[in-house]
């Protein structure tokens, strides 16, 4: 069952980056620094998100820690918090499991704390789904049935609430493909000794794909993992018009460099084969 197995590390596969999309409520304006007394100044939402897009995470963290500690209900932080933790274990070798995990687990406890605060708060949502998803990795095949149900139910909420957070659809289009790519023996094992496996297509991860790269045309993971659907579909000649789009949009966060190396190894491979 090495699909079944695999299947919910495929979900995520690295989630992109998204600005504060100013959903739900907060006491907190980001534009302004917040004032402790004569001698000393917090650094504002807007600072800790440049530092973020601009790949600097350490400054990004003390940011935002800084002002989780100002105040620990601040969900426009937990969420941020949730999606640079993310990033970080991104960003760390695949042989520290372990320490990516550390970073994954907190990522899930920022963005369960943010949604218990403001359950409408959807970037709560998108995270809780993004960071369960890594976190999954290392799980049994049981337990990663069930973190499944649970992403693709945050998805869900996500998008409820803010039909533009192409996040949320990008990861849903991610979903798709991978439980599409779970074979019905696999499927009727699972749903026989582990509990029922969530329903999915290529036809369902087209279209969320598609809408994640009409929402934001800029993110190289939409094109790169699309492209990844249309070569489990046999779909090869859109595949790699995909690629060759990824190749040419910035570069947002330190994933997207694997990502880019990938992307020209898998056009090369296809040129060659067409040879």
């Amino acid at each position: 069952m090495s699909l079944l197995l695999a299947f919910l590390m495929l979900i995520v596969s690295q989630p992109v980056l998204q600005e504060n999309t100013g959903q739900g409520q907060s006491n907190n304006n980001p534009d302004s620094a917040i004032t402790m007394d004569s001698s000393m100044t917090i650094p504002t939402l807007k600072e800790g998100d440049k530092a973020f897009f601009n790949i600097d995470y350490p400054k990004a963290q003390s940011i935002y820690d800084a002002l989780l500690k100002l105040d620990s209900t601040n969900t426009d932080v937990l969420w941020r918090l949730a999606r640079l933790n993310v990033c970080i274990g991104d960003a760390i070798s695949y042989n520290e499991k372990e320490k990516r995990d550390d970073y994954y687990e907190k990522a899930v406890e920022y963005a369960r704390k943010c949604i218990a605060l403001d359950e409408k708060k959807a970037s709560g949502h998108t995270w809780l789904a993004a960071s369960l998803g890594v976190m999954a990795e290392n799980r049994g095949s049981k337990e990663k049935i069930k973190i499944a149900k649970e992403i693709k139910k945050e998805l869900d909420r996500a998008i409820e609430l803010n039909p533009k957070d192409d996040i949320a659809f990008s990861i849903l289009g991610s979903y798709y493909r991978a439980i599409a790519n779970i074979s019905w023996f696999e499927r009727m094992l699972a749903n026989t000794f582990l509990g029922s496996i969530p329903e999915g297509s290529y036809e369902e991860a087209e279209v969320a794909f598609k809408k994640a790269i009409a929402l934001n045309p800029t993110v190289i993971r939409h094109y790169h993992e699309f492209a990844l659907l249309y070569i489990d579909w046999d779909k090869k000649k859109e595949a790699i018009a995909l690629l060759k789009q990824a190749q040419t949009k910035p570069v947002m966060m330190k994933n997207d460099r694997r990502r880019l190396r990938e992307i020209k190894a898998l056009i090369e491979e296809y040129a060659e084969a067409g040879n």
